[in-house]
């Protein structure tokens, strides 16, 4: 304005400097709810600031973390990828979205994400020791159905029992481990023991087809035509 003062350019600015001015206390009352950890209040106050500000990597990571705290994690990868890409070097933002695709079972997604993390730093403590897991249970889960096509099922089995043991602590993988020793088991004409386990499948999973058919095939070996 002091370089070119006009009527209409000092419109311009006072309404820029009163969205300004609304913007930051919309922030400060965003930040105020996620401290008070109402994260559905905090998002809806970050939704209309990210209106605005589209290219604030810092927001969309503060969105994310809401994301994950409210149980939505595909909205949270969807911010962290944008903040990821805003940002040259956000390790945080790869790891985290790793992280998640992790938890969610998608071990092969969750490996691509922590070596995009490696590439920009690949002495981020955090990252190569979540890389180092994925990796094996990727190498694992590769070779168990490497092993199912070739028909080796006891070797599968043995292999998706070491899946387990790799990692103990996210469920999600001891559910399709069994899943797929309940079809090793029924293929091999285990028909007691693939019922069994198909049938641990389905307490945790109920309309999980795989194991449904599975067991339905074990059911036949047992004669057991109306189960």
């Amino acid at each position: 304005l002091k370089s070119n003062p006009s009527n209409n350019e000092e419109k311009e600015a006072q309404t820029q400097l009163t969205k300004s001015d609304e913007l930051q206390r919309l922030h400060s009352q965003a930040l105020s709810a996620y401290q008070q950890e109402d994260y559905e209040a905090a998002i809806s106050l970050l939704d209309e600031i990210l209106a605005v500000c589209v290219w604030d990597a810092e927001l969309r990571e503060l969105r994310a973390e809401c994301y994950i705290k409210e149980g939505e994690p595909s909205k949270a990868i969807s911010d962290l990828k944008a903040a990821a890409k805003l940002r040259n070097d956000n390790t945080e933002a790869f790891y985290k979205i790793s992280r998640i695709y992790y938890q969610l079972g998608d071990h092969e997604l969750s490996l691509s994400e922590v070596r995009e993390c490696l590439k920009l730093d690949q002495d981020h403590k955090q990252c190569f020791s979540l890389y180092k897991q994925v990796k094996k249970l990727n190498k694992q889960i590769e070779s168990a159905e490497e092993l199912i096509r070739e028909g080796r099922y006891e070797d599968a089995i043995n292999k998706y029992d070491s899946v387990m043991k790799t990692e103990p602590e996210v469920p999600i993988y001891a559910t399709r481990a069994k899943e797929r020793i309940c079809h090793c088991l029924s293929k091999n004409q285990q028909a007691t023991e693939a019922i069994k386990v198909c049938t641990e499948v389905l307490q945790l999973e109920p309309t999980n087809v795989n194991a449904l058919k599975d067991r339905a095939e074990a059911y036949l070996l047992e004669d057991l035509y109306e189960e």
